[in-house]
């Protein structure tokens, strides 16, 4: 455990040289709230009108919010990596290291992604409170249990992506799977909460893994209940285990191939 809160450590200490490509990618990110600020400014009559159980205020903020994660954890770059190190035979360098691959994978990229959510919320609190004039009200151990659940979605999203990166042990390029990963991330976990979704699709959302890293965490920030609250953080547990087990599956399936194989 030492030795990856040693990596965590060194990539945050790498990535505050570089801090300011982090806020450039702030740009994309000021301007979807603020497209989306008119537009449900224009869809609510009433800024205290109820739509689906949601107000004007907790809908922009549940934006808000599953905008932190996503961009916080950036999967692309990731994703890339794990699949270049595949293809290119880097990988196999790993296998004697002193340190599990996806261990060094996960710890290097939450060292990236913590720089970023701080500067995010910093700023995406600034931009709604600019825009909205308020912020959302919750007692000290409520947002303590965000935060929890924002931590933890964060590291499923991560463990996600490498999953998806370590793909190319089976396919050639595991990018396409990125992209339809990424795409059902923003539509249905990111810029509309699940009550908006039909019914037949809310129990199947609300037991996936985009709930897991972006409605869940989103959901209780708005309207913070204990009930939610258990909710939300035993499906974020258990998907935290099942995508570890997954990552180790593929990857030894993908190393015992390559020790056939000859490296």
């Amino acid at each position: 455990m030492r030795k990856y809160l040693f990596i965590y450590k060194s990539e945050i200490m790498s990535n505050l040289q570089y801090i300011g490509n982090i806020l450039f990618g702030f740009i994309s990110y000021a301007l979807l709230l603020f497209v989306f600020f008119h537009l449900w400014n224009s869809i609510y009559s009433d800024p205290e009108e109820l739509i689906h159980g949601y107000n004007m205020n907790q809908t922009i903020w549940y934006v808000i919010l599953t905008e932190i994660l996503w961009s916080s954890v950036g999967g692309k770059k990731l994703c890339q990596k794990i699949s270049n190190d595949v293809r290119g035979g880097n990988i196999a360098y790993n296998l004697n290291k002193p340190y599990d691959y996806i261990g060094y994978s996960l710890s290097s990229h939450l060292g990236t992604a913590t720089i970023k959510m701080i500067l995010y919320v910093i700023l995406g609190f600034m931009l709604g409170f600019l825009f909205l004039r308020n912020l959302p009200v919750h007692t000290l151990s409520s947002i303590l249990v965000v935060l929890l659940s924002c931590i933890l979605a964060i590291i499923i999203g991560c463990l996600l992506i490498i999953m998806i990166g370590l793909f190319s042990f089976v396919i050639e390029d595991s990018t396409p799977f990125y992209w339809l990963y990424s795409k059902a991330i923003l539509i249905l976990g990111t810029l509309f909460p699940i009550e908006f979704f039909p019914t037949i699709m809310q129990p199947i959302l609300t037991y996936s893994p985009i709930y897991a890293v972006s409605s869940g965490p989103a959901k209780l920030f708005v309207n913070f209940s204990w009930n939610g609250c258990v909710e939300v953080l035993f499906i974020q547990l258990f998907y935290i285990g099942i995508c570890y087990i997954l990552c180790k599956l593929v990857y030894q399936k993908g190393v015992k191939k390559l020790n056939v194989n000859g490296g």
